[in-house]
């Protein structure tokens, strides 16, 4: 790796956590601090199920990001393996972004404070989606009122649109302690593109079905073959939890499927910059998320720490 820390230049590193309700905009932050799409984004809560590491390095430092499952009160096992993986993620941050919306009456909500008081290291209160308001500069601050004595600084930003940003990052990298990198300088996420093409398949779902559909859909690569010299074959599985949701998703005539697969390809392609024949098939997992062996099988088990 070429980047080292030298008495001349120290080199600070660290996990940054970035926490908060569903849907406050955790994905699309640490998207936009990284410059490249790493986590899904979508209009609907609980979008992001597993954690993921955007890692952003520089002469002077490298941040791991860490976008988390949104913190509520889990009401059954998948959401209790959601909730177990964001509470480890917190317990092992260097510095925590506690996300928020400007207007939100009770940013503390049951799963948020749970989880947040075992963490130990400093806060930021980040105070996002300031472009939804007429005045940009003073916003409605009802989350500044009621929690921001708790927290090291605060922050106003629109991570949609970049503002604040930068002085976010300047402050972000003043409070990581001196450390040598921990992944290599080309790294831009821990996660490879196998796990990276089944969430685009899952995003586009997201998007494309309604009600509760999307909650029921969990997505795996099952063949990914890199061919140089044509396109890469990549098949996803998906599944559903009952018959009549697998004909939701599969749509009429297909067309459901068909357009999750030319969107889900577009950001694959883009990614891993290379054509790509995609195949999609959908298979039905009667009641997944109460199966322990089935949230085992499909990666929702809290992983072993591989940090430090």
């Amino acid at each position: 790796m070429e980047t080292q820390p030298t008495p001349e230049t120290p080199f600070r590193a660290g996990f940054v956590a970035i926490a908060g309700k569903p849907n406050v905009g955790k994905s699309t932050l640490m998207n936009a601090l990284i410059g490249a799409k790493i986590s899904v984004v979508s209009r609907r809560p609980q979008t992001t199920r597993n954690e993921i590491k955007g890692i952003l390095t520089r002469p002077d430092c490298q941040i791991v990001f860490v976008d988390m499952p949104g913190l509520i009160q889990p009401r059954d096992r998948f959401n209790e393996h959601l909730l177990e993986a964001a509470t480890r993620a917190l317990e092992d941050a260097d510095l925590l972004y506690h996300l928020v919306e400007p207007d939100d009456p009770a940013p503390l909500g049951e799963g948020v404070a749970t989880a947040l008081e075992a963490v130990k290291c400093p806060k930021f209160l980040v105070i996002n989606k300031i472009d939804l308001f007429t005045s940009a500069k003073n916003p409605p601050t009802a989350a500044l009122h009621t929690i921001a004595p708790g927290y090291d600084e605060v922050f106003r930003i629109s991570a949609l649109n970049r503002e604040g940003l930068s002085e976010l990052f300047e402050r972000t990298v003043a409070r990581l302690p001196l450390h040598p990198p921990y992944f290599d300088e080309d790294d831009l996420t821990d996660r490879d593109e196998r796990f990276l093409a089944a969430e685009i398949v899952r995003e586009k779902l997201f998007e494309l079905t309604g009600q509760e559909v999307p909650y029921s859909i969990a997505t795996q690569t099952d063949e990914f073959q890199e061919r140089p010299d044509r396109k890469h074959f990549i098949r996803v599985l998906i599944f559903v939890e009952r018959e009549s949701q697998k004909k939701l998703v599969v749509g009429r005539e297909g067309r459901v499927l068909k357009k999750a697969g030319e969107l889900a390809r577009a950001d694959i392609e883009a990614l891993i910059d290379h054509p790509v024949y995609l195949e999609l098939w959908v298979k039905v997992r009667k009641n997944w998320r109460k199966n322990e062996a089935e949230l085992q099988r499909l990666g929702y088990a809290v992983p072993k720490r591989k940090r430090r």
